[in-house]
């Protein structure tokens, strides 16, 4: 989130687009010991090289079409210099300038308490639909936005459990949400989630 947030779109190239992350300004954002801060964003910058994004869409003839694409293509460390750049993928271009919109439509440092990653997720779904204060959500897509095991999608008891009461909790305390949700079923199965939300108009405001 915090690369995508320093994208500068009128200096990009929009085939090879970089971001540069200084441990002096993730140690502030993310209130983290300076001295440990590079070791922190080289593992992200690792984790994230490693990981991928799914698309779904459907052919002319109605036939599902599924793509995989690498978040960057290249992630480079300047050792003594503190400091970690990113170059995302080619094909993952497109859609940057979209999140870039929604993750910068709130401040990285009013979520930065957050330590779930259930709860970042959660937080992005709810950014999507900040306009309505509210969403509904069919169990399968949000056990494929939690990147939910195919046993733990079997058992709503542990998805409750585990992922959405903790991410709800940590929303509610951590960066003042009033948030509500609860099951949508179709006879006595689960088969969506609906969640209410709005931020607590009694949020205290920095006085600096």
């Amino acid at each position: 989130m915090m690369a995508i947030s320093n994208i500068d779109s009128r200096k990009s190239d929009p085939h090879r687009i970089m971001s540069r992350l200084r441990a002096e300004d993730y140690a502030e954002t993310f209130s983290v010991d300076p001295r440990t801060a590079y070791e922190q964003l080289k593992a992200a910058a690792d984790h994230l090289y490693d990981r991928s994004v799914t698309t779904k869409d459907t052919d002319p003839r109605g036939r599902p079409i599924v793509t995989k694409m690498r978040w960057i293509g290249r992630a480079k460390y300047h050792v003594g210099e503190g400091w970690v750049e990113l170059s995302f993928h080619w094909e993952i271009v497109p859609h940057l300038f979209e999140l870039k919109r929604r993750f910068t439509s709130y401040h990285l440092a009013q979520a930065r308490a957050l330590r779930s990653i259930y709860s970042w997720r959660l937080l992005e779904m709810m950014m999507q639909y900040k306009d309505t204060g509210w969403r509904e959500i069919s169990i399968d897509d949000f056990c494929h936005a939690m990147e939910a095991t195919e046993s733990q999608r079997t058992n709503f008891a542990f998805i409750r459990r585990r992922i959405i009461e903790p991410a709800v909790k940590e929303l509610r305390e951590k960066d003042n949400w009033i948030l509500t949700w609860e099951p949508v079923k179709a006879g006595r199965k689960v088969k969506g989630l609906r969640f209410e939300f709005q931020k607590d108009p009694q949020e205290q405001l920095p006085l600096t």
